[in-house]
């Protein structure tokens, strides 16, 4: 927005400055001729036509140098446009002239004056937007040197604007000097013509067009002006002549320069231009196969992609990839499956086995053999193998239909892409065991937040009792399971489980223990029939083999009691505040699941014990105690005991973190190999 602000203002500028150029110049051509002396001074029309000159320059400056979107042709559009517009103008005026006729009108000096300001404001504006698109090419590729002397040339004529905005002594040989001395800095710049080599053949024509037109702009705008100035010098003495403006005079040079120069070296690029482009398609080929893996959806593609940049590479007639996998395939380009298949037996018959050299030999030979084959078109052939890691995996045929019809430099180019291809389709495997793992990992990382969201975010709270809780899975995501419910106003009931196995299958069963859990415990059943219950719910749920432990807990805070069963889940470590002394809970049960049938009642028992003031329950799974060290020894009961009397007198919270430090401590490392889950419950 702050650009095209300060380019309107700039334009705003430029067309102020022109009519104030025009109302000066025009005053002093008046009063010259009718020996008036003018109010004016006579300088000041130069100084107004510097200004002109600023305005436009640095609104081009502004409108072309920061356009980073325009490439060369359209900088050359942008210079024939404006040339165009000025030279319609100019001739508009030429048919107002001679609509007038030859009256007194038309021989007028302040007409005259008139018809000439307003030309030579129009040249100037071209040569200055032409000076700056030739800036930007030329500075093209630029380097520190040629920055210097463009520096040099730019501001030395700006600085010539002050020269010729006043009366300065007139040095003999001076203006020539100066005038002559920005003629040779802009042939020395006027060589840089490296963007032209970027040019396509259509290019080049359009910008020979151009520049032709852009030349012929110029030669008209200088005539016309001319012919004005000799027009005034005989009827006015003073009047702003551009003719002695260095400024204007080393633009028309420069530019003039290197239109004809960028002509010319377009001209004489033109036969180059189909080499060149040949070489840069091969370049745009090669990274498209290179890249077919981050942008094509199969093999497949990137076979496709071989076969065409091949063909169009080589200016081959037709081809075929043959590719040796579980299941063969055949991709045809230009050239029918039986016309392949025919070629190949033919080839195949005349004892011409394995993948041919490429050498312009073996070319010359499989044109002899591909000439005795009857019916055929192509007399031609080159052959290249596909390799993935180091195994042939096809081979990729072209053809033409002239014999002789490859040299070597296509075959070496040819033989590029192939080992190309082979390193893409290696990377297209790669990437697509990478989207495997990725998919993977993705769905683990659904898995472990569905499992997270199965675990309580609050724990029931009581008036008798803290609890804390804390569970960390060996995988992305476990099968280890804790809860709490209250079922009335006096009772809470408490579950820890360990499913079998890891992973998503041991998520899974969690999910399930969870809803079994909400469903039978809300209905305040005894321990030991849940057990049966859920025991018979997960029958028709787990496969042979899984199975699921755990031990369910009824807090009765009225009554001071608890009542639990266990099913094969590991003893519950038990600290009797009173006597000072530890003890685990082992109680008859087997694991949920392991018998599925209604017998399972008679393995399953019902436990109660009162609970006092500073009782510790500790809650816990299998990852805990078979957790090992470097050595292979287990964590073991001992151990958890030992931890568990170090702190209990601490809130369930830090009994918690400390019993978890000292299982890190003991491993060594923070990812233990199994699930491993802790319920810590402490009565007040």
């Amino acid at each position: 927005m702050r650009t095209k602000a300060i380019t309107r203002l700039l334009f705003t500028v430029g067309v102020i400055t022109w009519l104030a150029l025009l109302f000066t110049d025009i005053s002093i051509v008046f009063s010259s001729t009718h020996d008036i002396k003018p109010d004016i001074p006579v300088w000041l029309p130069n100084v107004i036509l510097n200004l002109f000159i600023i305005a436009l320059y640095y609104y081009y400056k502004f409108k072309i140098e920061r356009d980073e979107v325009l490439n060369f042709v359209d900088l050359l559009w942008r210079v024939f446009a404006t040339g165009l517009v000025a030279t319609v103008i100019s001739l508009g005026l030429k048919l107002i002239e001679y609509l007038l006729g030859s009256t007194k009108l038309t021989t007028h000096v302040v007409f005259i004056d008139l018809i000439y300001l307003i030309n030579l404001g129009l040249m100037v504006g071209f040569l200055i937007m032409a000076f700056t698109a030739w800036k930007r090419l030329i500075l093209y590729q630029k380097s520190k040197w040629l920055l210097r002397l463009w520096n040099v040339f730019e501001w030395g004529l700006l600085v010539t604007l002050i020269y010729n905005s006043f009366d300065f002594p007139v040095i003999e040989g001076f203006h020539v000097t100066l005038l002559a001395f920005f003629v040779v800095l802009g042939l020395i710049l006027s060589g840089n013509m490296k963007w032209v080599a970027f040019l396509n053949f259509r290019q080049k024509w359009t910008s020979l067009l151009l520049l032709l037109l852009t030349i012929f702009y110029l030669l008209y705008g200088f005539y016309t002006t001319s012919s004005l100035v000799e027009s005034l010098s005989a009827k006015a003495p003073q009047f702003t002549d551009y003719r002695f403006h260095i400024f204007i005079l080393s633009l028309i040079t420069f530019v003039s320069i290197y239109s004809t120069f960028s002509f010319l070296v377009i001209l004489f690029n033109l036969p180059t231009t189909s080499v060149f482009e040949q070489k840069l398609e091969e370049v745009v080929n090669f990274q498209r196969i290179s890249q077919s893996i981050q942008t094509e959806q199969s093999e497949d593609s990137v076979y496709n992609i071989l076969l065409e940049t091949s063909v169009s590479t080589v200016f081959a007639d037709a081809a075929w990839l043959e590719v040796k996998t579980q299941d063969p395939k055949l991709f045809t380009y230009k050239i029918s499956d039986k016309e392949a298949h025919d070629i190949i037996n033919h080839l195949n018959a005349q004892n011409v086995k394995g993948i041919l050299d490429q050498g312009s030999d073996k070319t010359k030979n499989l044109s002899r053999h591909l000439a005795s084959l009857k019916g055929s078109r192509f007399r031609s052939i080159l052959a290249f193998p596909i390799f993935v890691k180091g195994e042939n995996i096809g081979t990729l045929a072209l053809l033409k239909e002239l014999a002789e019809g490859f040299n070597k430099e296509m075959t070496k180019i040819v033989s590029t892409f192939a080992n190309q291809a082979g390193i893409s389709i290696e990377n297209f495997r790669l990437m697509e065991e990478a989207l495997q793992n990725e998919r993977y990992k993705e769905e683990l990382k659904i898995a472990k937040m569905v499992q997270k969201s199965l675990l309580p975010d609050v724990l029931e709270k009581d008036d008798d009792f803290d609890i804390a809780a804390f569970s960390e899975s060996a995988d992305e995501v476990g099968g280890d399971y804790y809860d709490t419910l209250r079922t009335n106003p006096n009772e809470v009931s408490l579950i820890i489980a360990d499913v079998s196995g890891k992973g998503t299958t041991a998520a899974f069963h969690m999910s399930q223990m969870k809803g079994i859990f909400h469903s039978l415990a809300q209905d305040c059943i005894e321990p030991d029939t849940f057990m049966k219950r859920a025991n018979q719910a997960l029958v028709y749920c787990l496969e042979r083999g899984s199975f699921i432990s755990a031990t369910f807990f009824v807090i009765n805070t009225q009554e001071k009691k608890v009542r639990y069963s266990r099913a094969g889940h590991c003893p519950v470590l038990y600290y009797h505040a009173a006597q000072d002394s530890v003890e685990y809970l082992r109680d008859k049960g087997i694991a949920l699941g392991m018998v599925r049938n209604k017998s399972y009642g008679n393995f399953i028992q019902a436990n109660e014990f009162e609970y006092r003031s500073g009782d510790i329950m500790v809650l816990y799974t299998d990852g805990i105690t078979e957790a090992k060290d470097k050595k292979g020894e287990e964590f073991g009961y001992d151990r958890l005991t030992q931890v568990l009397v170090e702190v209990k007198d601490l809130p369930p919270k830090l009994i918690q973190e400390h019993m978890i430090n000292k299982l890190y401590e003991f491993s060594g490392t923070r990812n233990i190999n199994d699930d491993y889950t802790t319920m810590i419950v402490k009565f007040k």
